[in-house]
Order: structure tokens, then sequence, then C-alpha cells
């Protein structure tokens, strides 16, 4: 199997557990990456300060660029980045990639992910969505993106908060191609 460039882009939406179990969980999957690119809005750096209490983000052994950066590799599809997930993906920054508004690293980064015909997921967590939001949805599933909405399951019957978002996370991983070890359904 090929090792994976991935690039993580982590923007202002609340759900910073969601980001910080990502990252946690590619450094256990390290020997089917080859690299991990990391991209947090300011906005998420704030959230995350809130609902985790810490600023953790920036130990990570990963290579963070600025939301500017339009030199980073992977605003171009040469240098090859094959998964893209942005976790938690806003309602804005989503309404940005569907209409091709390239205003940041991010929403660059997406756009070139779909117009080289790689894979691009958006987890996003906001709730209920409204009818430009689900239009939105519409359009960057049509592009080839894949939506996969922060639920998370409970037929593992999770015990913690970390659990519960563990799932979703879990999820995010297989969707990314990477093989990992978690709870399937009716399987020992």
């Amino acid at each position: 199997m090929d090792k994976k460039k991935i690039i993580v882009a982590i923007t202002g939406a609340s759900g910073s557990i969601y980001a910080k179990l990502l990252l946690d969980n590619l450094m256990t999957l390290a020997d089917q990456i080859e690299t991990v690119a990391v991209v947090m809005s300011d906005n998420a750096k704030e959230v995350w300060r809130f609902e985790l209490g810490n600023e953790d983000y920036d130990r990570y052994p990963y290579k963070f660029y600025p939301k500017m950066d339009f030199n980073a590799p992977f605003a171009s599809g040469s240098a090859k980045f094959d998964t893209m997930i942005i976790i938690p993906c806003s309602m804005g920054t989503l309404g940005r990639i569907a209409h091709g508004i390239s205003n940041d690293l991010i929403s660059r980064a997406a756009d070139v992910i779909l117009k080289e015909r790689r894979k691009l997921i958006a987890v996003v967590r906001d709730t209920p969505f409204s009818l430009i939001h689900i239009n939105n949805l519409k359009i960057v599933t049509e592009a080839g993106g894949i939506i996969c909405p922060a639920s998370p399951s409970f037929y593992s019957l999770p015990k913690t908060i970390e659990e519960v978002a563990q799932t979703v996370v879990s999820r995010v991983i297989d969707l990314a191609g990477l093989r990992q070890d978690s709870y399937r359904w009716n399987e020992q």
C-alpha cells in the first residue's frame, strides 16, 4: 500500500475534540502515512483553547502552515497530496469550497483536491442545516467530496466523551483509506 499524504484542516466550528483525536490517531498510524500537513484557522485555535482548555495543537509532530500561506506545497496539485480532511468543517468554509472561493489555504487546498479528483472529507458539525447548507453539501458531494457529519454512533457503547467522539474519527480514518483497529458492527 502506498503511504498517504494527508492535509488536515481545522476550522473554527465547534468540535475541536474531533481534530485532536484525529491528530492523535494519525500518530499511531504513522507507518501508513508519508506526511501530514496541518492548517488551522485563527478561530480554530481559539475554539480549541476554549473547548479543550489548552494549546496542545502546536505539540504535534506535523508541519503546520499559516492559513494564508499559498506557498504551502498542497496549494498545488503537483505536490500529490491524496487526502484532505477538514475537521471540524464550518459551514462558512464549506460554502466557500462549494463556490470555488479560494481565499485562504484551507479553501485553496480543498479546491486543488477536488480539481485533481482526490479525496476530500468534510466533517461538518453544525446543526440544523439551512437550505443554503444543504445546497452547499450537495454541491461539494457532486464535485467528488465526501460529507461526513460529526454524528457519533452508540452501538460500541461508548462511556466517555472521547469514546463518543472517537466513533466519528474512526469513520473518518476508514474513509481516508487507512487501516485501523476499531469497533465494527457485529464483528468479533
